[in-house]
């Protein structure tokens, strides 16, 4: 039986009540704070003061913890507009805030499919706003070329943050370290296209680089749906 399914241990008289709900608020927070490298059962049973055998009366596992965390991540996801662009444009804003407020999420996004209850929920929530507008034939590859878009931008963009954090550089200070080496790079004339892009294109922030990209994607999704 599924984690969403078990019936959590009768309530009884005990100095620290449990709940998955606490034990999985407690590892959100540890996973805020410092990635997933700070959870596991011993260190949340450590945050909550009860001993790590407790745990596994609601728990069975880390991977059944990570996937509980998955889900009340996407309680925060929750698509709405009219028709099927603004349902999708919705459900990659809201999934790019979710990943930037809990770092984490990025590194467990994709693969399986998620089955948890605010997952489905949220999916759910996309399947009716696509309504009519979307072949159903055509429903999941749409909403899959979306999820895979949102995955690779949210991952590039943490990738940076981590970086960041890391080095103690932001982009641009990361970019004028490297300006000499491209220039010196670009003077030898055997990368002409990359050069005019470096020198003469517009360069956009994060926020302004995932929307354009997605707005060329939602074109492309219209234009095929339209036929």
């Amino acid at each position: 039986m599924l984690v969403w399914e078990r019936p959590e241990p009768s309530n009884r008289p005990v100095p620290a009540p449990l709940s998955r709900e606490r034990i999985v608020r407690a590892a959100i927070k540890l996973a805020d704070a410092d990635g997933l490298d700070a959870v596991s059962l011993r260190k949340v049973a450590t945050a909550l003061d009860v001993r790590p055998m407790r745990l596994y009366g609601y728990i069975a596992s880390k991977e059944e913890l990570l996937d509980l965390m998955v889900d009340a991540a996407h309680a925060e996801i929750r698509p709405v507009g009219d028709g099927w662009r603004e349902v999708l444009h919705s459900l990659a804003e809201a999934t790019r805030h979710t990943a930037h407020e809990h770092e984490w999420l990025a590194d467990l996004l994709g693969g399986r499919p998620q089955l948890g209850p605010h997952a489905l929920a949220s999916g759910e929530a996309v399947m009716a706003g696509l309504g009519d507008d979307v072949d159903v034939d055509a429903v999941m590859p749409v909403v899959s070329a979306v999820n895979a878009y949102v995955i690779g931008a949210v991952r590039r963009e943490i990738a940076e943050r981590r970086a960041e954090r890391a080095t103690g550089m932001d982009e641009k200070r990361w970019q004028a370290s490297l300006g000499p080496y491209l220039e010196r790079t670009f003077a030898t004339g055997r990368f002409p296209a990359l050069a005019t892009v470096v020198r003469d294109a517009a360069h956009l922030d994060a926020d302004h680089t995932f929307r354009i990209g997605l707005d060329f994607l939602l074109d492309g999704i219209g234009a095929r749906i339209s036929r």
